[in-house]
């Protein structure tokens, strides 16, 4: 069932309810004000009546004086079972009436369903009781009509509550339906294009919410673009070199082709073995970064001086040439151990790259405040140029002094990632030597 037909029945029904209890109440109310002033004026008149000791030839000739209205029946009962009525309609009488007229009762009202009449009976001197009845004729016919009334208008009134109903929902559910047209467009044709939103309500909010997921969808889906387009350009120089120094060797073996030196072959060797190397490198740099689900943050406490440590010696063992002077802090806070390692390894490899040799990189922890340390790696090479600044953490950006150096853009980009995922920023600048200044700044508490 369409929610605009669930929205309309559930007006229909609720308005049906509504109508039902106020009908249900207002035609008990008026039934009960028609009874009970049946009831006053019958005893009004039996009272009177009696208050008169009405007698038998008195009941007999002038009935006229209890009878107000033309309808009302009027009759004397006795303790034999005898009964006396005045006119040609006599009154129902029953055991009621009978014990009012031995003195069992004070007095009886009911309502006879055989003759449909509202009866009352009173003592009348000693043996005797005066039975006053009137037709319900007139009350029936009111409230007959009464429920007619209220049916045709409660009728009435859940049609239009329906109406209603069906019109409100198809107003109200026009951005749904915009937003369900979008989502079967966003599945069939790709297409991220925002919705128009109208109004400042609940479903326009939601609208905006969509817009905004749309947008963050269409992001990841350019950065992947651009992964798959920067990565496959990186990868075509090392694999057309390998295809070449591989064409190269099988073809040298073939008979009666040129065979190639020991040093040649040793070189093409020494070459396909750097360019795996770098293939290796670049696609863990890309596994790295195409970690788009990776939790934001671990929640697992990290020392980072231990991570610094082990960042050190993977880096001087990969650059045994550079002198690396560490003043560490220490420092604990959550995330993860792999992710920052490599962090920091990145912006030693980055340092000892461009550092000459016997140079010299520096790593500083230095905390700029209770909840936040910066850690600095500066190195002794001729720093970066102010133009290749903000460019240095883009994924696959090599400056044009970096392109003939070995290496795919990935690492500074890896490091500036993990910042992100912990809380961190990171900033590139210039040292006070000259070189490079990388800083990596994470949230935190000192160690001990």
């Amino acid at each position: 069932m369409a929610l605009r037909t669930r929205v309309s029945m559930l007006a229909a029904i609720c308005v049906g309810a509504a109508v039902a209890l106020v009908s249900l109440g207002a035609y008990l109310a008026v039934h009960k004000s028609l009874y009970d002033e049946l009831d006053r004026s019958l005893t009004q008149r039996a009272t009177q009546a009696v208050g008169e000791s009405m007698a038998a030839s008195q009941l007999r000739s002038a009935p006229a004086v209890v009878l107000v209205a033309s309808d009302v029946q009027l009759g004397l009962v006795y303790a034999s079972g005898e009964v006396l009525s005045a006119g040609t309609r006599a009154p129902a009488t029953g055991r009621a009436e009978l014990a009012v007229a031995r003195g069992e009762l004070p007095r009886s009202l009911r309502t006879d369903t055989a003759t449909d009449t509202r009866v009352i009976a009173l003592p009348i001197g000693t043996g005797a009781a005066l039975v006053v009845a009137q037709p319900l004729d007139s009350i029936r016919s009111t409230l007959g009509l009464l429920s007619v009334v209220l049916a045709v208008v409660g009728g009435a009134g859940i049609v239009v509550a329906a109406i209603a109903g069906t019109a409100v929902a198809r107003a109200a559910l026009k951005p749904v339906e915009r937003l369900t047209a979008a989502t079967e467009r966003v599945t069939t044709t790709g297409d991220l294009r925002p919705i128009v939103v109208s109004g400042d309500d609940e479903l326009a909010r939601m609208t905006m919410s969509f817009n905004t997921m749309l947008g963050a969808v269409a992001e990841s889906q350019e950065r992947q673009r651009r992964l798959v387009a920067d990565a496959g350009h990186e990868l075509r120089t090392p694999l057309t070199s390998l295809r070449t120094n591989l064409e190269l060797l099988v073809a040298s073996s073939k008979p009666d082709a040129p065979q190639l030196s020991p040093q040649d072959r040793m070189e093409i060797y020494e070459d396909v073995r750097a360019q795996i190397n770098e293939l290796s490198n670049l696609v863990g740099d890309l596994v790295e970064l195409a970690r788009e689900d990776a939790p934001q943050v671990v929640h697992e406490p990290v020392e980072l001086v231990d991570v610094v440590e082990r960042a050190l010696d993977r880096a001087r063992r990969r650059a045994p040439g550079i002198v690396f002077e560490v003043r560490p802090y220490p420092w604990t806070l959550l995330g993860d151990a792999n992710a920052l390692e490599r962090a920091v390894l990145n912006l030693l490899d980055n340092a000892a790259k461009w550092s000459p040799p016997e140079g010299t990189v520096q790593l500083t922890m230095t905390p700029e405040n209770e909840t936040t340390i910066r850690v600095e790696v500066a190195d002794s090479g001729p720093g970066i140029a102010p133009d290749d600044l903000p460019h240095v953490f883009e994924r696959f950006y090599r400056s044009p002094e970096a392109r003939t150096l070995p290496g795919s853009g990935l690492g500074l980009a890896i490091v500036s990632q993990a910042a992100e995922r912990h809380g961190g920023t990171v900033h590139a600048g210039r040292a006070d030597t000259g070189g490079a200044l990388l800083t990596l700044r994470l949230p935190g508490r000192a160690g001990t």
